[in-house]
């Protein structure tokens, strides 16, 4: 299936990186606030390795995070969309799809990351056919917990875990999970008969 160019929400447009979302883009990742609950602020290098790495996955899974844009302004909000888990988490079964979102200061407490979310989460279930999607975030990190919940996903306590690319002793370092299954996904169990006895 050919992904698409961009998805669109009452206020936001969901589109595949352009060269101008690189400087706005950067210094979101820049921002100490932004950044609070990650284990440092990007330099302009690491978030130029982001969207090289965004930019493959479409090519090469069909799905990725997408530049998150102002509708009537046209200004960078941030970024919205699914990648394939870079991080093995204990007990969960792999490959998994993991969804995020990450946005400027200048673009939070207005119910963005939740709205652009939902639309993910319609365009994996819909249009990419997944049957699960997953979430992480530093335990402390509230915020993104509401937003997990106002998706409908749930915490799986048990599938806590301490991030491996947080260094270790870090006030961050463990994470919280949340799931949300596609609800039109159906489980086919086959039954294999027992032989009887001659």
């Amino acid at each position: 299936m050919t992904q698409p160019l961009q998805l669109e929400t009452p206020r936001l447009i969901l589109r595949q990186w352009q060269e101008a979302d690189r400087a706005p883009f950067a210094a979101m990742n820049a921002d100490p606030v932004v950044m609070h609950f990650f284990a440092a602020p990007l330099t302009p290098e690491q978030t130029d390795e982001s969207i090289a790495r965004y930019r493959a996955a479409f090519e090469k899974d069909g799905f990725s995070f997408f530049a998150a844009i102002i509708r009537d302004t046209g200004t960078f909000a941030g970024t919205i969309g699914l990648q394939i888990m870079r991080d093995a988490v204990p007990n969960l079964p792999q490959p998994a799809v993991e969804i995020g979102w990450r946005l400027t200061q200048a673009s939070q407490g207005q119910g963005l990351a939740t709205e652009g979310a939902t639309a993910i989460v319609d365009y994996a279930f819909h249009q990419l056919g997944l049957n699960e999607v997953v979430a992480i975030t530093a335990i402390p990190n509230q915020s993104s917990r509401h937003v997990m919940e106002k998706l409908g996903m749930t915490h799986r306590p048990e599938l806590d875990f301490d991030h491996p690319r947080v260094p270790a002793g870090h006030l961050y370092q463990r994470h919280t999970l949340y799931s949300l299954r596609n609800p039109n996904f159906i489980e086919i169990e086959i039954e294999v008969p027992c032989s009887t006895p001659s």
